[in-house]
């Protein structure tokens, strides 16, 4: 890859990132110099970039007005949740049936780690997710259905979680919802190790479900004006899948 080519590949990864996390918020435009500016890149790479994300449906290109985040919609979540948990579906049944004891192990181990991580930490008088937890979860999930021999399924799956983990994002602030993830983690985890198809695939099922309803609440909330940060500690709410 030539410098170009390498400069465009950042900008890329950066401004998915950041689309990702919703640091930039849905809707919100994104002004090409400002973005040359603040990733030391050119006008040329930025626009690549951005054609990228709007190939991936992250950005959406407006004729004589540019580009902006693509929106969000209660509609769309309930479409992705559905698309998700069917193909991710899938995957859990062909890795359960061709995972073998090393496929468990990772599966336990990841677990194992995902357990032990806090799932929310206090900043600033206020209580939010534990990043650290974010990747362990993401990490827990693959490790799931990282046995399925097909590449496509795989590719379309992790295409389906970053777009739903975009909603995740932006509606945690908002949650006041009680839930066991780790007890959904490991109910889940012993159904597939169990080989148990029906099973596991109604528990995943379930808990993206669940995280669906979650979230709705959550941009029930920002429809509303509601500040985020207003959620009892105590309460140890969790958006999961």
């Amino acid at each position: 890859m030539n410098k170009q080519g390498s400069l465009t590949q950042l900008a890329y990864e950066r401004l998915r990132a950041d689309v990702l996390s919703c640091r930039f918020k849905p809707g919100e435009q994104l002004k090409t110099k400002d973005l040359c500016e603040d990733l030391g890149v050119s006008l040329g790479a930025v626009r690549e970039a951005l054609s990228r994300l709007t190939a991936e449906g992250l950005a959406v290109a407006e004729p004589q007005r540019g580009f902006r985040v693509a929106p969000v919609s209660v509609d769309e979540l309930r479409d992705l949740t559905s698309t998700r948990i069917h193909i991710e579906s899938i995957c859990l049944e062909r890795a359960i049936k061709r995972g073998d004891l090393g496929w468990e192990a990772d599966l336990l181990a990841a677990y194992h780690t995902l357990s032990r991580t806090p799932e929310r930490i206090h900043t600033e008088g206020a209580v939010r997710l534990n990043d650290g937890w974010a990747s362990v979860h993401t990490q827990f999930h693959q490790k799931l259905i990282a046995a399925c021999d097909s590449p496509w399924l795989l590719r379309i799956r992790l295409q389906l979680f970053q777009q739903t983990e975009r909603y995740r994002q932006l509606s945690v602030p908002f949650q006041t919802v009680d839930r066991d993830t780790n007890q959904e983690h490991c109910d889940l985890m012993n159904a597939a190790v169990a080989r148990n198809v029906p099973l596991a695939t109604q528990l995943l099922a379930r808990h993206m479900e669940i995280t669906m309803n979650i979230v709705i609440a959550g941009l029930a909330a920002i429809s509303a004006g509601a500040s985020p940060g207003g959620q009892d500690p105590k309460r140890g709410s969790t958006v999961a899948a």
